[in-house]
């Protein structure tokens, strides 16, 4: 598909394979198999000597339907998919690193990440230095002779702090070092990091690519070299496959990806000045607010904020957390889930949950306090869901 064509476009028309019925709506293939024609077609496929479909956990045409349209978004030359977007990380990981090499992540990343590399990854010699999102001198210092990948999440979740990826971009080339960004709150609609000079892309396609909270899948875009020709290998023995059920789900998800995103964009600056503005709320943030550090750098890489916001609430009995807990158990409409991304607005306590296993001095540099609030703004009418908070905002 040309390049030419806008994200909303890619989203609809990329990676179409028809068969020999020519259906207008993209095929599920539930198949584990496929059949040859002959011996020598077998062998000429099972030895990569010909293309063509041999098994689903590594072939299927579902599937690559996903990741040729996800790709053409991104603006990637390949992608490949996996169960989940932990099951991207780790793919990326065995695939570019080795026992005695070294890693400079952010300190903002998903708590999940975090634990990856730090209790699974360190098993096998691979050690890890964490540093601030937004200081790209952090990250230069932190680079050593045997650091191999740079890995970041922008905005980062729950702060929403924006980072600099083409000045860590540009240090990551310097050394020498492989530059990887998880691109799960903007997706390719809100911002393209192959463009601003990131490696690889990396996705939890469970969240905003599905969008309805039904199915789960992560992928890998990035050039043939990076991604393709080392990771289809990896697939097909390690078998961190997606199905091609949730493949079609996801399809189907980025058809309406851009207008989501954008609308659940803009509800989220709504809800984010409004709450700016609430004698409970001592914090707001979101980088769609000029109070936002990072504000401008957003503008610059980004189409909109996004839809996730923090904010944080002011202590009164109990201290923090219980004011925190309160706000959330006194809303009704809002879903109390740890999911994001979901056309369903979401509300969860990250130091109790999804940032709970790690470290409370982790949490600290983080700036994840008790008595803060991640909402993930779904589609639901803004006014309901003023009222919705704001129930739990007078429980306070």
């Amino acid at each position: 598909m040309a390049k030419e064509l806008q994200v909303s476009t890619k989203g609809v028309r990329a990676g179409i394979l028809r068969t020999e019925f020519n259906e207008h709506a993209e095929a599920l293939f539930l198949t584990s198999s496929f059949v040859f024609d002959n011996a020598a077609q077998a062998a000429a496929r099972f030895a990569n000597n010909e293309e063509g479909m041999v098994y689903s956990r590594y072939t299927n045409p579902t599937v690559s339907m996903f990741q040729d349209r996800l790709a053409a978004m991104e603006n990637a030359e390949t992608c490949v998919a996996t169960a989940t977007g932990m099951a991207a990380i780790l793919t990326t990981a065995m695939v570019h690193l080795k026992s005695g090499d070294h890693v400079v992540c952010s300190n903002a990343v998903f708590g999940a990440t975090i634990q990856l590399f730090n209790t699974i990854l360190s098993r096998f010699g691979i050690e890890t230095s964490y540093v601030s999102p937004t200081c790209p001198q952090e990250w230069e210092k932190a680079v050593r002779k045997n650091t191999r990948l740079f890995f970041l999440e922008t905005p980062s979740n729950p702060m929403t702090e924006i980072s600099d990826i083409p000045a860590l971009a540009r240090i990551a080339k310097s050394a020498g070092v492989l530059f990887a960004v998880d691109n799960v709150f903007c997706t390719p609609a809100l911002q393209r990091p192959l463009d601003l000079g990131a490696d690889l892309v990396v996705h939890s396609a469970t969240k905003y690519i599905d969008g309805q909270g039904r199915v789960m899948g992560g992928a890998i875009c990035g050039s043939k070299a990076l991604v393709g020709d080392v990771m289809v290998p990896f697939l097909r023995t390690a078998g961190p496959a997606l199905s091609p059920f949730n493949a079609w789900v996801l399809l189907k998800g980025l058809e309406t990806l851009q207008l989501r995103v954008m609308a659940e964009s803009a509800a989220a600056l709504e809800l984010a000045r409004w709450l700016q503005g609430h004698p409970r709320v001592s914090r707001v943030h979101y980088p769609g607010l000029p109070s936002h550090p990072q504000y401008e750098l957003a503008k610059r890489q980004q189409r909109a904020g996004g839809s996730v916001l923090s904010f944080e609430v002011k202590g009164g009995p109990g201290g923090a957390k219980a004011a925190a807990w309160r706000v959330i158990d006194s809303t009704q409409l809002v879903s109390h889930t740890a999911n994001l991304g979901d056309v369903k607005t979401t509300i969860i306590h990250p130091a109790t949950t999804t940032h709970g296993r790690i470290s409370p001095e982790a949490r600290a540099a983080a700036g994840i306090t008790d008595g803060l609030i991640r909402l993930a703004v779904g589609l639901e009418a803004v006014e309901d869901l003023k009222e919705d908070l704001l129930r739990g905002l007078e429980a306070g």
